[in-house]
C-alpha cells in the first residue's frame, strides 16, 4: 500500500472541508499521515523524517512552491515524487498541468496516477520557480494585490486580490527598459521598453490568467512572452486580447521558447509563483528538465 505524507499549511487559509474530503478519498487506497507546517523550519523538520513517503501538497501554488523549493535545498528533489491536492485560491499550476481541481478527484488521481517528470526553473540565486515568473505590470499587480488578498482572504474572497492589484497597476503602469536574452539570442534590446515579461513552465498565473498558453511543465523548455504594449491605447487592446486568450497574436507581443533566459537593465521586481522578489538589475532563469516527478494520470491534460 502506498505511503503518503500530506503536508498542509493552516495559516494559508485552506478549505478544511475540502481537505477532509481529499483525505477520506486518499485513505481508501493509501496509508496517510498528515503534517501541518506554518514556517520553513517546520517544513524542513517534517521533510527530514518523511521516511520515504510520497509527499502530497495540500494547498495552492504557494504551498507547492515552498515544498518543491525545500526539497531542492535539501538536495532531495531529484529523487522526489510529489502529489498535489489543489486547495489554494489560484491553483494555476494544477490547472495548467491537468491536475483535477475537485479534491476527491485530485486524490483519486494521486492513487491512480504515475510519476510524470516535471520541470522547474532555477534563477541566478538558485531559487526555484515551479510554475511562472513574470516582471513588469504583472509583478506590480502582484505587489499591489498582495495587501488586498490578505484582507479578502479572511472572508473567502482571496481570488479577487490579483484582479484588484491588476486594476491598481493599470491606472499608473510603469514601463521598464530591459534586455531579454533567450539561449544567448537577444529578443528584446535594452532600449526597448516593455510592459511585461513572462517566463512560464506552466501557462497560467493570477487564478487563471493565461500568459504563456503553449507552456507545458514536462517538455524541457520555458515559454517567454514579452508585451511591448506601452501606450494607453495599446494597453487597452492588450488587456482585451489577454482576456480572450488572444494576446500572443498581437504585433507588439513577442513569444519564444528556450532553456536559459536572462533579463538585465533598469531595476525590476519579479513575481515567482506569487513570491515577490527584487529589485534586480540582472536575473536569469534556467530550465531543469524532469527535476522531480508529479503524480498524475497521463490522460489528465490541460
Amino acid at each position: 500500500m502506498a505511503r503518503l505524507l500530506v503536508i498542509t499549511n493552516p495559516s494559508a487559509g485552506g478549505d478544511e472541508t475540502a481537505l477532509g474530503t481529499a483525505l477520506e478519498a486518499l485513505r481508501k487506497g493509501a496509508e496517510v499521515e498528515v503534517a501541518e507546517t506554518s514556517s520553513p523550519d517546520e517544513l524542513d523538520d517534517v521533510l527530514a523524517v518523511r521516511d520515504g513517503r510520497t509527499v502530497v501538497v495540500a494547498g495552492g501554488d504557494g504551498s507547492l512552491h515552498a515544498i518543491v523549493a525545500a526539497l531542492h535545498r535539501r538536495g532531495e528533489l531529484g529523487d522526489a515524487t510529489v502529489g498535489l491536492i489543489p486547495l489554494g485560491t489560484g491553483n494555476d499550476f494544477a490547472r495548467g498541468t491537468g491536475v483535477p481541481l475537485e479534491p476527491a478527484e485530485a486524490a483519486q488521481a494521486i492513487l491512480d496516477g504515475a510519476p510524470q517528470p516535471t520541470d522547474i526553473l532555477l534563477d541566478g540565486d538558485d531559487e526555484v520557480v515551479a510554475n511562472h515568473v513574470h516582471l513588469g505590470i504583472s509583478a506590480d499587480a502582484g505587489r499591489k494585490g498582495a495587501d488586498a488578498k490578505s484582507v479578502l482572504g479572511k472572508v473567502g474572497l482571496g481570488k479577487l486580490g490579483y484582479p484588484i492589484g491588476a486594476l491598481r497597476a493599470s491606472i499608473h503602469p510603469k514601463v521598464t527598459r530591459v534586455r531579454v536574452e533567450v539561449d544567448g539570442r537577444e529578443v528584446n534590446p535594452a532600449q526597448r521598453a516593455v510592459l511585461m515579461v513572462s517566463v512560464g513552465i506552466g501557462p497560467d498565473v493570477g487564478g487563471g490568467t493565461t500568459l504563456t498558453p503553449d507552456a507545458k511543465p514536462d517538455d524541457g523548455r520555458a515559454d517567454v512572452m514579452i508585451s511591448r504594449a506601452i501606450s494607453w491605447r495599446a494597453r487597452i487592446g492588450y488587456a482585451i486580447r489577454l482576456g480572450r486568450g488572444e494576446h500572443t497574436e498581437r504585433d507588439d507581443v513577442v513569444t519564444v521558447r528556450g532553456n536559459r533566459i536572462v533579463v538585465s537593465g533598469e531595476k525590476f521586481w519579479t513575481s515567482a509563483d506569487g513570491e515577490l522578489g527584487g529589485p534586480y538589475r540582472n536575473q536569469s532563469w534556467t530550465v531543469v528538465p524532469g527535476a522531480y516527478r508529479l503524480l498524475r494520470r497521463p490522460t489528465d491534460r490541460p
